[in-house]
């Protein structure tokens, strides 16, 4: 499966998330209802999947994880907060290089419309 049929998958997912719950809840009860619609789709999806910083040679765990990781080749990092901004841009950008995969998606669920929450982010180092 590419990367952008997961992505067309998980938009759909987040979708129909959005539309059941709305705005305004923590980003963890959007993380699991994602995670089960994601799943019931049948794709292998896991949640706060650790991801070690990797340097010169030095694999160390300082604490990141990835809020969902579809088919260990696509990030999903959820927010619910006002608005994205570039910190959360370079979140998402970095899980990407340090997974080493190439397509990810950052959503914000707090929004009026999902489809103004969700931002397609490249890693265009792979």
């Amino acid at each position: 499966m590419t990367e952008n049929t997961i992505s067309q998958i998980v938009v759909d997912c987040a979708l129909k998330v959005h539309q059941n719950l709305g705005p305004g809840l923590l980003e963890s009860a959007y993380e699991e209802c994602l995670f089960y619609e994601i799943s019931r789709r049948g794709l292998k999806v896991e949640k706060q999947k650790p991801l070690p910083l990797i340097y010169q040679e030095i694999k160390m765990e300082v604490g990141y994880r990835i809020d969902l990781l579809v088919e260990n080749k696509f990030i999903i990092e959820i927010k619910s907060v006002e608005a994205l901004n570039d910190v959360h841009l370079a979140q998402t950008l970095t899980y990407l290089k340090l997974s080493n995969c190439k397509l990810g998606l950052l959503i914000n669920f707090n929004v009026s419309l999902i489809k103004n929450g969700i931002r397609r982010i490249i890693n265009s180092k792979i």
